[in-house]
């Protein structure tokens, strides 16, 4: 859409606000006596974001926006920044777990604003490995808190009682649980933030830390949403006894969530209380996408200069965000306890130089507790393929001399572990003439995990290496024919194998038959899900791409250090699609 505007009267800057399904869009067309042509330049932005972006961009352009004698044409959309990461992931060929798929009519911006730098690195880890967004600098930024109703934040001692996230993990996980809740945090900026900041507090408790890790990911589940109004929507609307403990207790939201929340006047306000140490912020990179023209990319970057100046630090602040050093402009209306670096308050933590993805965000961290959710909160059905063959023998070397089939089976282990009860899991093992002719043999029948973990994890005690070779293919064949007959609908079904080895039955059937016969079996009305986990630097990856790709429509990875095969094997399961 464009605003209509023709002869003279296009001489002068015009702002037209557009209201659309996703938002409001703010369009400017200019065509000043002193700049010719037109480049037009497309900017995504986090929704809290938009209209401060906006005013700026439309305030520069008053002032005749040009590059090099051309004009320079913005539109501003407000948008939300999962579905702006589903657009550029499947551009650049990432996978993102919990992100879902692009709409057919979306189209990637030539500037994306998002609320965190962690979408930014997601998508670098998720598959797209040339993705390298110009600029990434922060624009603006607001600390992520625990949204507690006064009430109940005043019988923990708030304002005068400092908390650590160590105390809200002691509290989720007691007798008497403090509700909790939280946005997707595959969807959601600062629901992964303070899924971040949780799980490092329950890394810290010792012996106790896997329970506490669980923990903490069961009681989130239990009251995650996948909207953020939603989830306010859970917060007591009285004071009364009652309403506060059936109510939402706590939730990972942004302050300028809270500052919104509260604006409303509400029944029952909010406390924003910041935990130490201090989760990462949101920090809305300035990044400018790959790929567009050289001429867009110039204009990009003198209106990312529009927005550094002192006149935007107090449009961020009629918007209850920060500036990107965590200071703020006029008429900031902060929460009662809130740091600022102005003050001297060091817990107040500013965006890393060039957004936290460049400083401050761990990807295999990131990693790790999207990929623990996901399975913690998506149920399956799985059917867990071991190889045994000789090769699984030899020691690795950097896991202190553990062999091959050691370190997997400690990462089958950690992962039955955050499997909850409505799993369905079962194991087999596979090498070469493992059952008489056979190359498989089953471990343990797949079955509820309420009724047979512990059949399991013995399994998983047993499980040796035999003296025989890699049964590859007539192995998978075998597994996808039982999990398709046994298919269970409302789950995802699955089988997760892990191989160190090349296929080396001479006595079994082709790579070409068995391609053959999946392609043959598969079933949309059933849909199966193959993941095959190479282990070490013996494994051909262009195979298992092809019997996982083509044949089966799943996916393959390869751990060439099998010390990393406990994360790939996380990541695998989360990448699992829901069912439809």
């Amino acid at each position: 859409m464009r605003s209509g505007i023709h002869g003279a009267a296009a001489a002068a800057a015009v702002g037209v606000l557009v209201v659309t399904a996703g938002g409001w869009v703010g369009y400017r067309q200019l065509a000043g006596p002193d700049c010719s042509g037109k480049i037009e330049l497309s900017v995504a932005v986090a929704s809290e974001l938009a209209p401060a972006v906006d005013e700026a961009a439309s305030e520069w352009e008053e002032k005749g926006a040009a590059v090099d004698g051309t004009c320079i044409d913005v539109t501003v959309a407000a948008s939300d920044p999962v579905e702006v990461a589903a657009v550029v992931s499947a551009k650049h060929g990432a996978t993102l777990a919990g992100v879902g798929q692009a709409s057919g009519t979306a189209v990637s911006p030539d500037v994306w604003i998002p609320d965190s730098s962690s979408w930014l690195l997601r998508l670098k880890t998720g598959g797209a490995a040339a993705f390298e967004p110009g600029n990434g600098a922060s624009i603006a930024s607001s600390p992520v808190v625990v949204a507690m109703p006064e009430p109940i934040a005043t019988r923990l001692g708030w304002p005068q009682q400092e908390l650590g996230w160590t105390d809200l993990l002691t509290r989720v996980n007691s007798d008497r649980p403090l509700k909790t809740g939280i946005v997707e945090p595959t969807r959601d900026a600062a629901g992964l933030s303070g899924l971040l900041s949780l799980m490092t507090a329950a890394s810290a408790g010792g012996e106790t830390a896997e329970q506490d890790r669980i923990g903490a990911l069961r009681a989130l589940a239990s009251g995650a949403s996948a909207l953020r109004q939603d989830l306010l929507a859970k917060f007591p609307t009285s004071t009364d006894s009652t309403t506060l403990a059936s109510a939402l207790g706590a939730a990972a939201l942004s302050e300028e969530d809270v500052i919104e929340y509260n604006a409303r006047k509400p029944p029952v306000p909010l406390a924003a209380l910041y935990l130490k140490p201090a989760p990462l912020p949101l920090d809305y990179p300035y990044a400018v996408l790959p790929g567009i023209e050289p001429a867009k990319a110039s204009a990009a970057r003198v209106l990312f200069e529009a927005l550094t100046t002192t006149s935007f630090k107090n449009r961020l602040a009629a918007r209850s965000l920060r500036a990107p050093d965590g200071n703020w402009g006029d008429g900031f209306n902060p929460p009662q306890g809130a740091p600022s670096p102005a003050g001297g308050d060091a817990s107040a933590r500013p965006p890393a130089e060039g957004g936290v993805a460049a400083g401050g965000l761990a990807p295999d961290a990131v990693e790790r507790a999207v990929s623990s959710w996901s399975i913690a909160t998506l149920s399956g059905r799985m059917l867990c393929v071991m190889d045994v063959s000789g090769s699984m023998r030899k020691p690795v070397p950097t896991a202190n001399g553990a062999t091959r089939q050691q370190v997997t089976v400690e990462a089958a282990r950690r992962g039955l572990n955050l499997f909850d009860d409505s799993w369905s899991v079962g194991l087999w093992a596979f090498s070469t003439n493992l059952d008489g002719a056979r190359d498989y043999r089953e471990v343990a029948p797949t079955g509820p995990l309420s009724r047979q973990r512990g059949t399991l994890e013995r399994a998983l005690d047993g499980i040796e290496s035999s003296s025989g070779n890699t049964g590859l293919y007539d192995t998978l064949l075998a597994a996808y024919k039982d999990v398709q007959q046994n298919w269970e609908p409302g789950k995802v079904n699955s089988i997760v194998l892990f191989t160190d080895g090349k296929n080396e039955d001479e006595d079994g059937i082709s790579q070409r038959q068995l391609l053959a016969e999946l392609k043959k079996l598969r079933d949309p009305e059933q849909p199966i899900q193959v993941i095959i986990i190479g282990i070490g630097d013996e494994v051909s990856k262009s195979e298992l791409d092809t019997i996982a790709e083509e044949g089966a429509g799943g996916y393959a990875f390869v751990a060439a250090d099998p010390t990393k095969i406990g994360d790939i094997f996380l990541r695998a399961i989360a990448l699992r699609k829901a069912p439809a």
